[in-house]
């Protein structure tokens, strides 16, 4: 019987995996609506820089993001209304087929470039300010299994909101919820709740530069 129910447990396990895999076909139908603002292969225009480009991002990353939204974890307007007709195995659809896209290469403002990679591969230590690279990598290609994203190439105009929305929660706490706070461990928020404004652009100019 013991053996049974480990089978069975196992039987189980596998199932649920197969059923959270996402098949990047349906993705692309699915995933149709999501085009106007991120692009057809997940990078968006350069007209729209605040959107931010999915394609090359790992697939548990796009997952999560979406999830959030849906449940109200990460705020967003337009972002919480389109997410709400795909169902879960819609989102790990969607989630495969722009993981599955190849990542446009990026430039950075080579004025901020020496000032940004300082930050992301020293951190500011007089500030408390850890390294980027010590989650996200050398190259910004992240760390899918503990949950790190992609940074490389990523808008930096996007990156900007992010880390100011996350520094924004991070003084907030106690008062009324502001920003963004769907970090593990609240990571984000204590890594940039000291940093300045040029700190950030700089940063996100680096971080945009960087080749996937």
């Amino acid at each position: 019987m013991k053996k049974i129910a480990i089978v069975a447990a196992l039987i189980a396990g596998l199932t649920g995996v197969a059923h959270a895999a996402g098949d990047a076909e349906a993705g692309k139908t699915k995933g149709a609506s999501c085009v106007a603002c991120h692009g057809a292969d997940g990078n968006s225009l350069a007209a729209t820089p605040n959107f931010p480009n999915l394609a090359g991002q790992s697939a548990s990353y796009l997952y999560k993001q979406m999830k959030d939204f849906k449940e109200g974890k990460r705020k967003d307007p337009t972002m919480n209304a389109m997410i709400l007709p795909l169902d879960d195995q819609a989102m790990h659809d969607v989630a495969a087929f722009f993981s599955g896209q190849a990542i446009k290469a990026g430039q950075a403002d080579p004025v901020l470039v020496d000032a940004g990679q300082a930050i992301y591969k020293g951190g500011i230590a007089e500030i408390n300010v850890p390294a980027c690279m010590g989650c996200h990598g050398p190259a910004g290609n992240g760390n899918p299994g503990s949950g790190y994203p992609q940074l490389a190439s990523q808008k930096s105009v996007y990156i900007e909101k992010q880390l100011k929305d996350f520094r924004a929660a991070a003084q907030s706490m106690g008062s009324e919820p502001v920003g963004r706070s769907n970090d593990a461990s609240n990571m984000m928020r204590n890594a940039v709740k000291r940093m300045s404004d040029p700190e950030i652009k700089a940063v996100a100019q680096y971080i945009q530069g960087l080749q996937p």
